[in-house]
């Protein structure tokens, strides 16, 4: 009898945390909002040169990072030519100052590290969840 009430005891625990796991994902109503006049949409980034302070292309924005629905980093292609030997680092949206050119009527990232720097920074591999 103890051994069958342990058994429905585990089973109910076991639906109220499905329950419960799945009220977590449930996403909230949609809320609309004006897009801010210093804005920038990701389709300006993903393809973006970088450059230093010398003004040398030392790489390209590739994808950003979303965690939380925040910007949590950009995914940068550095090295290589052709794409043959390009590597992929990731830094904090802090390390970039992407502004808008009125002049250029374009987006300019500014970034202050060499290519050096930014080719020995640990690399970001798309595998895994991340796999294209």
């Amino acid at each position: 009898m103890r051994r069958a009430i342990l058994v429905v005891s585990f089973a109910l625990l076991g639906s109220l945390v499905q329950v419960e796991s799945s009220q977590a994902q449930t996403p909230a109503a949609p809320s609309f909002v004006p897009v801010p006049d210093n804005a920038i949409l990701s389709s300006n980034v993903t393809g973006l040169g970088i450059y230093n302070s010398a003004n040398q292309k030392v790489g390209e924005i590739k994808d950003v990072v979303i965690e939380s629905g925040r910007l949590a980093g950009y995914v940068l292609s550095v090295g290589g030519f052709l794409g043959i030997g390009t590597r992929h680092v990731v830094v904090a949206p802090a390390g970039l100052i992407i502004s808008y050119d009125p002049k250029a009527k374009g987006w300019r990232a500014k970034i202050d590290a060499t290519k050096e720097q930014l080719k020995a920074a640990p690399a970001f591999l798309y595998e895994d969840r991340w796999a294209r």
